[in-house]
């Protein structure tokens, strides 16, 4: 019996920028300066998909909030 291979709910550094539709080196800044929501874990940065979009949302509200 095959056990259901488990879907990915994070992203890489690589892949969290381009799903943003931002460089990897702007990504890398946002993470040096806590400006982006992210976990380190065994030396990788991971990004669930769901709080980037979250934070997408959050940051389209504070465009229209000036």
């Amino acid at each position: 019996m095959e056990l259901p291979k488990a879907q990915r709910t994070t992203l890489t550094m690589k892949e969290a920028a381009e799903y943003l539709g931002i460089s990897y080196w702007l990504i890398n800044q946002l993470v040096r300066q806590k400006q982006i929501p992210c976990s380190k874990v065994g030396g990788k940065y991971l990004f669930r998909v769901q709080v980037l979009d979250d934070y997408l949302c959050k940051k389209e509200k504070e465009s229209v909030n000036y």
